[in-house]
């Protein structure tokens, strides 16, 4: 036998037969695939597409000249972010308020979900209602709110103060209490979403378990510990997964609405994205913007890659992919 004739042969074959059975699949999912449709749209006109000005990040960009015709400058515009003398500082709070509110929301949601499985069906729609409203406030709203609990002159934690004789505080012109302020604002807001979450997951789990662990004398608690967290880690890793994701980009909203954007109190609140907010402002330079937000992009992918890794070792079926 000519064994470059059969190769030929085979070289032939293969790829109609492939193609056939790609658009029998294609056939068979046809509703599937159009239901991906407009999520792929969506994703390519609005994520992919626009992808193309990360450009802008190697170049002295000018309004005047372009993004084409602008001077290459390879690295120097991420020179912006580690060469200030707050870089310490704007990384450090970045990290910490991001990990804080991973572990915080999602430690509190968890027991939340947990709790209102006990609640019968009519409280457990107030309640569900009463956790998600907020999630739906913008920062502007929510800098309102919280405003009228921290004003000087009448805001309500210092009324409660002057109520059980204590001195009022400045509250924006203090540090030291913007790390717990921050991380309440941002429990109340992000809580009732999570719980959704959780609550949503442990609809699936079997109650035949629960049953067996009643009739085995096991406490709520036992019940928790043994059968409900274990079986939430899927969706425990995920949320973990996208949340280390935004480890180095903060919720600017949070940061800069709720402080109002008070120079006294930066050394609490300040964070890379308020930062690069007021050098942009004060400098117009939109190419050290568009460096930093790639800087923050990069970081995020490898930290998901990395937080995805190590949950695959841990237990593979967790894992993403």
């Amino acid at each position: 036998m000519n064994p470059v004739k059969t190769y030929g042969t085979e070289r032939d074959v293969r790829p109609s037969a492939g193609k056939r059975r790609r658009w029998s699949r294609f056939k068979q999912d046809g509703e599937l695939s159009l239901l991906f449709l407009p999520g792929f749209l969506y994703l390519l006109i609005f994520a992919y597409i626009p992808m193309a000005g990360i450009v802008v990040a190697f170049k002295n960009f000018k309004v005047n000249l372009g993004v084409f015709r602008s001077e290459w400058v390879g690295f120097a515009n991420f020179e912006f972010l580690f060469t200030t003398e707050l870089a310490y500082r704007i990384v450090r709070n970045t990290i910490l308020y991001s990990l804080s509110y991973m572990t915080v929301t999602m430690a509190c949601a968890l027991a939340l979900a947990i709790l209102m499985s006990e609640l019968s069906r009519r409280w457990l729609k107030v309640h569900q209602t009463v956790l998600f409203l907020p999630f739906f406030l913008s920062w502007v709203i929510v800098s309102y709110i919280t405003d009228t609990m921290l004003d000087h002159q009448s805001g309500f934690l210092n009324s409660m103060l002057e109520w059980f004789g204590m001195e009022p505080r400045m509250w924006y012109f203090e540090n030291d209490a913007w790390p717990l302020l921050l991380n309440l604002v941002n429990l109340w807001k992000g809580i009732g979403f999570q719980t959704l979450i959780f609550y949503a997951g442990m609809m699936g789990i079997d109650y035949t378990y629960y049953e067996a662990a009643k009739i085995d004398g096991a406490s709520k608690l036992q019940m928790a510990m043994k059968i409900t967290i274990p079986l939430l880690a899927p969706i425990i890793s995920v949320l973990i997964i996208l949340s280390v994701a935004n480890m180095f980009r903060g919720d600017f909203g949070l940061h800069y609405f709720i402080p109002r954007d008070s120079g006294m109190v930066y050394a609490t609140t300040d964070i890379i994205d308020t930062f690069v907010f007021r050098a942009l402002r004060s400098m117009g330079d939109v190419a050290m913007a568009a460096a930093v937000g790639l800087f923050q992009s990069v970081v995020g992918l490898v930290m998901v890659v990395l937080a995805n890794f190590v949950i695959r070792k841990v237990n593979e079926e967790n894992s993403l992919w």
